[in-house]
């Protein structure tokens, strides 16, 4: 399961909002964190978080936003997206409690 960790403050939380529209991704909070995390890629366009409009954020803000990723990498983050693809190889996920 890819998953991105974004801290849950006010700059941030555009990215998971995006991020909970498209119905492959679950977000959830765990800790000071919003934690988005889903079977496949990651993709948040920056427009669509505000971050171009004129109260939206600037670079600094953008490009601090992503606090982990567990199993993905981020394979772009420019000025228009952020994406978070998969590791081959990464381990399924379990249910709780199982061995």
């Amino acid at each position: 399961m890819t998953t991105l960790f974004v801290l849950d403050v006010d700059d941030f939380r555009p990215l998971a909002e995006v991020a909970s529209k498209d119905p492959d991704l679950d977000v959830r909070r765990r800790g000071p964190y919003l934690v988005v995390s889903g079977p496949g890629p990651i993709v948040i366009e920056r427009n669509a978080t505000g971050c171009r409009n004129a109260t939206g954020c600037r670079n600094a803000v953008w490009y601090s936003s992503v606090a982990a990723v567990a199993d993905g990498r981020v394979a772009a983050w420019d000025e228009n997206e952020l994406v978070v693809e998969p590791v081959a190889g990464s381990p399924e996920p379990r249910e709780a409690g199982s061995a």
